[in-house]
């Protein structure tokens, strides 16, 4: 499909309703109205907060009759207070809804805010344990209109929020299925502004989400098939949005590969996310380059088993060379293309900890989703060879 003339407009209903196409921020008040949110919290990041398009999004608001309200006291990697203090601000706002608008670290606050704020138990007990999500008071859940303005989480169409727990240092997942925004807005041109590095680091994320659903077990044709154009569209686009940044139609097809990495993973994730979950509470680095670099150690570690369905990915890619070492070839290539650190010591993680690194991904429920069981010595021989640039085993 051919984007470059920009003009192409849809609207979705899978996983959500969704509305995808340049200058479609303009629909925001009636996204909010369609969902009876007279008075919204826009939740966003502090960087953000002071840019033209979060003042423009409070203005189409206002505009429309809307008692708009502002939060941004949140972390790159948001946390328990970060959630509290949001719901605080709602209830002092008397809102009746939230618009989650920025990267992974607001949508899923954003999310976690319109959870909490008219429940009675604590956050940790909606932890994706079990059926913990039952616990919730369903009704009392605010509807959320959700705006990505980076093509990385797909946090967008996501269940879940990511929340970093201080006390524990552990990041936990937070789950119910009605935190699934309403409605969202995929709008290309707010993501334009992104530089090289970050547009790398969000786009081999989407990647990572994608990957790791395609190699999961388990059967979920769907999610394969998703997964599977998915990264078909970041091969070819994600170079152009790194190389050019104004590159539109690049942007769209991020934009449409982040948000169908969220919808893949719905089958699981494995252990670069068990990882990156563990170092990012740990070491607070970017959830989206931990992946980056993580991901041809645990592909390496996973040949074993899923080199059948990589080498049926690289078919699908077009690549020279079709068998696992030719897709690791071509995932090592794009890092450098990218930008991207091969180890971990490039960005100042050391061996340290490496044994409680091993334990905590153990427990991270991402660790599920991967093909092997890895045991806690696993987790830390594959962080050493990460952290050193190791790559032969």
């Amino acid at each position: 499909m051919n984007l470059s003339n920009c003009s192409l407009s849809a609207s979705w209903n899978y996983p959500t309703s969704i509305r995808f196409g340049t200058g479609r921020i303009s629909e925001l008040a009636d996204a909010c109205m369609s969902l009876n949110i007279r008075s919204p919290l826009l939740v966003t990041d502090p960087g953000l907060a002071k840019l033209p398009m979060i003042v423009e999004a409070v203005k189409l608001c206002r505009d429309a009759g809307l008692n708009c309200g502002l939060f941004s006291d949140i972390q790159g990697n948001p946390t328990d207070r970060n959630v509290a203090d949001g719901v605080a601000a709602y209830k002092a706002g008397k809102h009746d809804g939230v618009i989650a608008f920025g990267g992974g670290s607001s949508l899923d606050t954003g999310k976690a805010v319109a959870l909490m704020v008219r429940q009675t138990a604590n956050l940790w007990e909606f932890e994706d344990i079990g059926d913990n999500w039952t616990r919730a008071n369903a009704a009392a859940i605010a509807p959320v209109v959700a705006i990505p303005t980076t093509a990385g989480t797909g946090s967008e169409v996501g269940r879940a929020s990511v929340i970093t727990d201080q006390h524990r240092q552990v990041k936990r997942i937070i789950f119910h299925p009605r935190m699934l925004p309403s409605i969202v807005i995929l709008d290309a041109e707010l993501t334009l502004g992104l530089p090289p590095q970050i547009t790398a680091a969000t786009g081999m994320d989407a990647l990572s989400h994608n990957l790791e659903a395609y190699c999961s077990p388990g059967y979920h044709p769907m999610a394969d098939g998703i997964a599977l154009e998915a990264v078909r569209l970041i091969s070819e686009y994600l170079p152009r949005a790194f190389a050019n940044g104004p590159d539109l139609e690049a942007r769209s097809q991020m934009l449409s590969a982040s948000s169908m990495g969220a919808t893949a993973f719905q089958k699981g994730l494995g252990g670069m996310h068990a990882l990156a979950h563990t170092l990012g509470a740990l070491y607070d680095a970017h959830h989206g380059l931990l992946n980056a670099i993580l991901m041809p150690y645990i592909l390496k570690a996973n040949q074993p088993t899923i080199a059948p369905r990589i080498e049926r990915l690289s078919r699908y890619l077009d690549l020279p060379d079709s068998s696992f070492n030719g897709f690791m070839e071509w995932v090592l290539a794009l890092r450098t293309q990218l930008g991207i650190p091969h180890d971990l010591a490039a960005i100042g993680i050391d061996e340290s900890q490496a044994e409680r690194v091993g334990k905590m991904a153990t427990r991270d429920p991402s660790a599920a989703g991967n093909p092997i069981d890895f045991s806690a010595e696993q987790y830390s021989d594959i962080f050493l060879d990460a952290v050193r640039g190791n790559l032969v085993r």
